[in-house]
């Protein structure tokens, strides 16, 4: 889904998970971020001031996992997916790194299970990549751990950004 508000083009994608990397699914989601590489890229013309945020089911990097050997054969973490996150960051955006709520980490995903949230098992897999006009304008980012917590309905923490 994408909107322009004042003057901002956003972009509020769903990446799919991919299941394993031997499921079909696992090509659907390369296939599916190379695709939204393609648009933004086309876009990014018209749309100077933009920004794509959401659950991209990506860990950039190993520091992005609570025990990357915990995650070394998943999805999320695999030199594919990486590529397909620095390609789309290529093209003119950056990765809007937001400030730990708690601990240090700035993770956006906690599984359910094991009590991982409260032992800062996660992951950061939400991301907000910003093109350079807006970037310029981030007066600060944060993980809204709070939303987190209690009888919410999801198992992410939204990456909050305030722009001058």
């Amino acid at each position: 889904m994408a909107a322009t508000c004042a003057g901002i083009r956003v972009r509020s994608v769903y990446v799919p998970n991919g299941r394993t990397p031997e499921d079909p699914h696992y090509a659907y989601k390369l296939a599916w971020l190379d695709a939204l590489r393609a648009t933004v890229a086309a876009e990014l013309p018209a749309h100077p001031q933009s920004v794509v945020c959401g659950d991209f089911n990506v860990a950039p990097t190993d520091a992005d996992v609570w025990d990357p050997a915990v995650f070394a054969t998943s999805t999320h973490v695999t030199p594919a997916e990486r590529e397909r996150l620095a390609a789309l960051r290529d093209i003119g955006l950056t990765d809007v790194l937001p400030r730990p709520g708690k601990g240090p980490n700035p993770f956006t995903y906690w599984d359910y299970r094991a009590g991982m949230f409260h032992k800062d098992m996660g992951m950061r897999i939400d991301h907000v990549y910003a093109s350079e006009p807006v970037a310029g304008r981030i007066a600060d980012a944060w993980v809204d751990r709070e939303a987190r917590k209690g009888t919410g309905p999801s198992d992410h923490a939204p990456v909050v950004v305030d722009l001058t």
